[in-house]
């Protein structure tokens, strides 16, 4: 193999392609292992920045640069005030946004929050994998956020920690806050309904039918008022969510359905309300509200709580809100 550096614009036939695909093919074909370890390994630029995720997904224009024998870099590890609780059982992290939870399957080798516990661990000195005799479950998986969410999330670290947070997770015991920034005047409610995978135009969703089929699954979002904002930007209404149950995508999918999608909510999103002036009952339509920029949706995993699954004391957390959100909400304010 050349080493010599290259670099490439990935093209509209591109788009979309995996970064290890898109180095195999500007390295001439090189090995599909040899071209993720390139990625993992810190010698592959997007945008002009390392990155290390070998199954990112990468848009039409975007510069590619990869150079062998660059110096190796590591990926990028939790810091350390992320972990904001440990023991022999349990372990409690602060999630950043843009960063999976855990990977799909056994074979995805994106990076995921999961995999830099692990290493912020060992970093520590910390043994990760008491109680273990399975490798590949040196943390145990009792709950997950969604990429772009922020916040609080358990792992458990014995089989103790994770049979006992299991339990309560079933139980719909666990405590858990979020705090969500959506569009329009939200009320306080209770949303109750079955999710299936496909409500109809190929979402997750709510079932609307009589008797929910087998695979739908039950999801209870409480919501309550925290503020309201009024701009140009039309209405905005910043909530707290508290969930009986944990089911993928309940809360972006309860609040779009009620009429007031996340601010940056892109695939539960119909669009953004028409700015609310004056008597809407007759006359001309209102103006669209300008568009509020946001890179993700605005949704914070805010508060945990459960009985430690073995000495069953009770422990609480809190995470205030990220700089992006904070940012965010005091640009509308």
């Amino acid at each position: 193999m050349d080493d010599s550096p290259r670099q490439l614009v990935v093209s509209e036939d591109q788009h979309e392609s995996t970064l290890a695909a898109l180095v195999r093919e500007l390295m001439d074909g090189l090995s599909w292992n040899r071209s993720r370890d390139l990625v993992r390994n810190g010698r592959v630029k997007v945008g002009g920045a390392l990155h290390f995720d070998p199954a990112e997904r990468v848009s039409a224009g975007t510069l590619i640069q990869v150079n062998p024998t660059a110096q190796r870099r590591q990926s990028p590890v939790l810091e350390r005030e992320r972990l904001i609780h440990v023991d022999r059982d349990v372990v409690v992290v602060r999630k950043p946004a843009g960063l999976l939870s855990v990977p799909y399957t056994d074979r995805d080798d994106r990076d995921t929050l999961i995999e830099r516990t692990r290493q912020a661990l060992r970093e520590r000195g910390v043994n990760d994998d008491a109680d273990k005799s399975d490798k590949r479950d040196l943390l145990g998986v009792v709950q997950r956020l969604d990429k772009d969410t922020t916040g609080l999330l358990v792992f458990a670290r014995t089989r103790a920690g994770r049979k006992g947070l299991e339990a309560q997770f079933r139980a719909h015991t666990v405590e858990r806050r979020y705090v969500a920034l959506v569009h329009g005047r939200a009320e306080a409610a209770v949303h109750d309904s079955f999710l299936v995978p496909d409500r109809g135009d190929g979402l997750r969703g709510s079932w609307r039918g009589r008797s929910p089929p087998k695979i739908a699954k039950r999801a209870i979002t409480k919501v309550r008022v925290e503020s309201r904002l009024h701009g140009p930007f039309g209405e905005i209404t910043l909530v707290s969510c508290r969930l009986e149950t944990g089911r993928q995508h309940q809360i972006r999918i309860h609040l779009a359905e009620a009429g007031h999608p996340l601010v940056g909510e892109q695939v539960y999103g119909r669009g953004r309300p028409r700015a609310q002036t004056g008597d809407q009952a007759s006359g001309p339509k209102p103006k669209r509200a300008p568009k509020i920029e946001a890179l993700r949706p605005m949704l914070h995993a805010a508060s945990l709580g459960f009985r430690h699954p073995v000495n069953e004391r009770m422990l609480r957390f809190e995470d205030p809100l990220p700089d992006d959100f904070r940012a965010l909400l005091d640009s509308l304010s």
